[in-house]
């Protein structure tokens, strides 16, 4: 009877499991884990550092760039010639609006509120700069990064709006435990602000133990807000260009592809 008993436990137990789950996926090439690197705000020293470190390693990197970037108005070649090169550029809006309630966002106009934005409002920008950034790579599907990693538009979460126009979007958030029940409209992401190489290199450490995925978000590159100096940008390239056999390293949105196409 005991036997019996622990054989139904047992086969409770198995129901429960989550088939489906993408914890199951193996990442290409027998990697432990896959890392992502992204770029914030469309700056020059994207152009004029993070690039040509990543070209140097043979790595890639996603740009999430909005429309009044400054930099993409007067160095379009430029941006043009990195997309050709293997790069990811991704919409990151085109005015860039954040939560203006949030303590220390006193540099949030109440114009790019997002609490003074409709959900058709903050569509419409999307799209808009979902034009103006074809016009600069020829692309019809892309990913987005949350600008301030903010989802709410008056309140109202717009995440839904994200799913039928985007491939995938970055957020922010901590290394996953797990690839289960993992969103690729709603990532996590790790904001690097004066972070120093073992720091960078101990969280994609993180991910390989988990056999999950680590994704930066990086904003000025030896620049001037949320920075990551070149020393130690470059020591994480070559950390990953070291390791390569462990990591599955590529644009988010082929990552995102990746898993998208192959849960099980």
């Amino acid at each position: 009877m005991k036997k019996q008993i622990h054989l139904y436990v047992a086969f409770f137990l198995f129901l429960l499991i989550p088939f489906g789950s993408v914890s199951q996926i193996t990442w290409p090439n027998g990697a432990k884990a896959a890392i992502c690197l992204t770029y914030d705000d469309g700056l020059d020293c994207h152009l004029d550092v993070a690039v040509p470190q990543l070209h140097e390693f043979g790595l890639k990197g996603t740009f999430f760039c909005p429309g009044h970037s400054a930099s993409l108005f007067n160095r379009m070649d430029e941006w043009r010639q990195i997309i050709e090169n293997g790069h990811e550029l991704g919409n990151h809006s085109l005015f860039h609006p954040c939560d203006g309630n949030i303590e220390g966002r006193d540099w949030v106009k109440p114009e790019y509120d997002l609490n003074n934005y409709t959900l058709e409002q903050i569509a419409t920008e999307l799209r808009v700069a979902n034009t103006l950034l074809k016009a600069v790579d020829g692309k019809r599907i892309r990913t987005y990064g949350y600008t301030c990693s903010d989802f709410k538009a008056d309140g109202v979460n717009f995440t839904g709006t994200i799913k039928n126009m985007f491939a995938a979007a970055r957020n922010d958030g901590s290394i996953p435990k797990s690839m289960d029940g993992y969103d690729i409209h709603k990532t996590p992401s790790w904001c690097v602000d004066g972070h120093k190489a073992e720091d960078l290199i101990a969280y994609v450490e993180k991910a390989r133990d988990n056999g999950t995925i680590a994704i930066f978000m990086f904003h000025s590159v030896e620049g001037s807000y949320l920075n990551v100096s070149a020393e130690d940008h470059k020591k994480l390239l070559q950390y990953i260009s070291d390791n390569q056999k462990d990591y599955y390293c590529s644009t988010f949105m082929e990552v995102m592809e990746y898993i998208s196409e192959n849960r099980k």
